[in-house]
């Protein structure tokens, strides 16, 4: 069993003072198979530090030198790549194949894309004038990444950061630190110079409060649920920093009666019971066009009901546990609010799936016959529940789509192309997914509303942690 420390100017340390253990949890086999030494505000004070320090001389090295940086990371992410599969399966429960197709390829392919970025930005323009706007970093940030694609956020926060010339102190979540403790490996691996990238485990409300009150750090980037985005807003705001969020989602996806019904509805059920249903961007209310609403019902509980769920240790393309006792709690109680609040349970319901006795297992859900009122239809969820939704005209599926607190991600069904181009410009969502498009790693990703605020993904990440400078008079004449 592990014991973890804290990654501060370029050494594993332990705590200043004694915060306690926080037992890491297989979710599969609800055994401990690690334990963190909870850092505590002294810490974050201590890495802020570092990074601080380090900061002048890494922000003057030279692009070309930060993206050699980069390109050893993703060397050493690739030759280790076997071990942050299972790190990511084993503190968090995404089965082996998923792990490995998706989760851990994340991290490695924002590693990757954040190189393409850097080197196709245009760092010094002039304007009409004389003058020269300089693109440089933003200083020192502080970076929460969350348990539900633990990599995902980390290459998406670290990689931009990094070889945009910040430093960084990062605070992975508590539930899932067994994938960034082998981050911080790859970053000493790397020959980072010290105090360059900084990562102290702990608690939000001790390492995360201390780092987003901080005034040393210049920005915070957050992802997480909106409550406590709203928290790290809060706290940040006495010092005037920049604050990127990728908070909650509750995603439409609009099936009209001209898509191939039996694709859309398969792809739709699947994609919302992906990862367990733990993507912020699930399409997790399911709207369908009256017309075909019956129909829709039959081939969703016939996909639903095929869906495995087991051990995520080993191969297939099953589903996993999801991450933990708080987690499962809290999808049982959603489960049991809707069959109260009147929703047709169609498939599952609450409880584990037969024979998995032990481990975090939720029984795939789907609900029939909901109204946008109800709290299946608003509440983000967090598990492999799906509700199913009626409409009857374009009008109203944008008026249901739109007619939520979040606004991540929207998915559209039709096989006129004008029309779903149409449809897609009038979601208040900040990614759009046309028949079963997936995401690029170039594309912007982030949210309207209490979604959160900023992107991340290619340029547009690279560009948070950016600042324009106008030299005025750069330019002779």
């Amino acid at each position: 069993m592990k014991t973890l420390q804290h990654y501060i100017a370029g050494r594993w340390v332990a705590p200043v003072a004694d915060a306690g253990r926080f037992a890491v949890i297989n979710p599969a086999t609800e055994g401990q198979v690690a334990e963190i030494l909870l850092g505590g505000a002294a810490d974050a004070n201590h890495a802020v530090a570092a990074a601080h320090q380090a900061f002048p001389a890494y922000a003057a090295l030279p692009l070309a030198t930060r993206v050699a940086l980069m390109e050893r990371l993703l060397a050493v992410y690739e030759r280790r790549y076997d071990e942050m599969v299972t790190a990511i399966t084993t503190e968090m429960g995404a089965p082996h194949d998923l792990s490995a197709r998706a989760q851990a390829a994340a991290g490695s392919g924002h590693v990757k894309e954040s190189i393409t970025a850097a080197l196709a930005l245009d760092w010094e323009v002039r304007t009409r004038g004389r003058a020269a706007v300089v693109r440089e970093p933003v200083g020192v940030c502080g970076l929460i990444t969350p348990w539900n694609w633990p990599m995902n956020q980390v290459g998406a926060k670290v990689a931009p950061a990094l070889i945009a010339g910040c430093t960084v102190v990062l605070k992975p979540s508590e539930q899932a630190p067994l994938s960034a403790q082998l981050f911080a490996e790859f970053i000493d691996e790397a020959g980072y110079p010290a105090g360059v990238f900084n990562m102290v485990q702990g608690t939000g409300p001790t390492v995360g409060h201390a780092l987003a009150i901080h005034p040393d750090i210049d920005m915070m980037s957050f992802t997480g649920s909106t409550r406590a985005g709203i928290s790290v807003a809060k706290a940040a705001a006495d010092t005037v920093k920049r604050v990127a969020q990728e908070l909650g989602g509750k995603s439409p996806n609009i099936v009209f009666a001209d898509s191939d019904l039996e694709a859309a509805i398969k792809r739709g059920v699947l994609h919302c019971f992906n990862n367990s249903g733990q993507s912020c961007n699930a399409p997790t209310r399911m709207l369908v066009e009256e017309s075909d609403y019956d129909r829709a019902v039959e081939i969703a509980v016939k996909a639903g009901a095929a869906v495995e769920v087991g051990d995520p240790s080993r191969p297939g393309k099953h589903i996993g546990p999801v991450s933990s006792r708080m987690q499962f709690d809290k999808i049982q109680r959603c489960i049991e609010n809707g069959i109260a609040e009147g929703a047709r349970l169609a498939l599952g319901g609450p409880g584990r799936p037969n024979g998995l006795e032990v481990g975090f297992y939720v029984r795939p859900t789907i609900f029939a016959d909901v109204t946008n009122s109800m709290s299946v239809a608003r509440d983000e969820i967090f598990g492999p529940v799906l509700s199913m939704l009626r409409f009857r005209t374009i009008e109203q599926a944008i008026e249901i789509a739109n007619d939520t607190p979040y606004g991540l991600a929207a998915y559209v069904q039709t096989q006129d192309l004008d029309k779903a181009r149409q449809v897609a410009r009038r979601l208040r969502a900040g990614g759009v997914y046309l028949n079963g498009a997936a995401q690029d790693y170039d594309a912007p990703f982030g949210g309207f509303k209490q979604s959160g605020n900023g992107r991340e993904c290619g340029v547009y990440g690279l560009l948070e942690f950016l600042e324009y400078k106008a030299i005025n008079g750069f330019y002779a004449a």
